[in-house]
């Protein structure tokens, strides 16, 4: 577990997913960075940070990200693994002193940030179940994988720090209601309620997802932790701008 220095005041939060940078992109986020730096004391990046899942594609955001003066966590999402370039592209970012979470965290000030990517499998009633062929076993198995990575590095905060307000980054959905506007077809594969089980069991405040390009901002789980979907293209049909979410906790 990570720390930075102490925070009294309210932490701001900025947040947004599915940034699908490309090897293009030289130049384009540098005053997206620089605005959020300036109305936000951290950033949260919730996945599919590269477009296709190239190494390059990350070298860029990393450059780019040089414009970000505050501290920036992120978490990988589906195309950020693509290519089976996923530790290349850890690599570039972390050379630039982003926190990638992958069953980790980090505190700043009073809050601690917990994440993991996620995975699919359903939600509620549909969420699928360890039946069924190997293949299937494995899917549920890595749902399961991830719900228990990210309740381990959420234990860690409540055991080497008490009194944290803990916040989580995921890139699938911990529940349905902020996929919603998606196609149900599709829901299995846009996340799991396994990750709302950690959610409630250890009191998150609130936890930001991507990867439902049409679903919907905002929600919260049956305990009332606040969920917020900031893929990008959710941002921009609810007419933020600059493109990111604002939570101060």
């Amino acid at each position: 577990m990570e720390k930075i220095k102490k925070q009294t005041a309210k932490l701001r939060i900025a947040a947004i997913g599915d940034i699908h940078v490309r090897e293009t992109d030289k130049g384009k986020w540098t005053d997206f960075f620089k605005e959020v730096s300036a109305q936000a004391d951290v950033l949260l990046l919730c996945g599919d940070l590269t477009d296709t899942g190239r190494e390059a594609e990350a070298e860029i955001l990393a450059a780019e990200l040089k414009a970000c003066s505050i501290p920036v966590i992120g978490v990988l999402g589906n195309h950020d693994y693509d290519k089976d370039e996923q530790e290349a592209i850890r690599k570039a970012l972390i050379s630039e002193d982003v926190h990638l979470l992958d069953g980790s965290s980090v505190v700043i000030g009073d809050v601690g940030f917990a994440g993991v990517k996620g995975f699919g499998g359903g939600f509620d009633k549909g969420m699928l179940s360890m039946f069924g062929e190997p293949m299937m076993k494995a899917f549920v198995q890595e749902a399961v994988d991830e719900s228990l990575k990210l309740d381990g590095a959420l234990a860690r905060l409540d055991n080497e720090q008490a009194n944290l307000k803990k916040v989580v980054l995921l890139h699938y959905a911990p529940i349905k209601a902020t996929v919603v506007g998606e196609p149900e077809q599709i829901f299995p594969f846009l996340g799991s309620s396994r990750l709302a089980e950690p959610l409630n069991r250890r009191g998150v405040v609130a936890a930001f997802h991507g990867h439902a390009h049409i679903g919907t901002l905002e929600s919260e789980t049956t305990y009332g932790v606040k969920i917020f979907n900031v893929s990008k293209p959710v941002l921009m049909a609810e007419g933020y701008d600059p493109c990111f979410f604002l939570l101060e906790v």
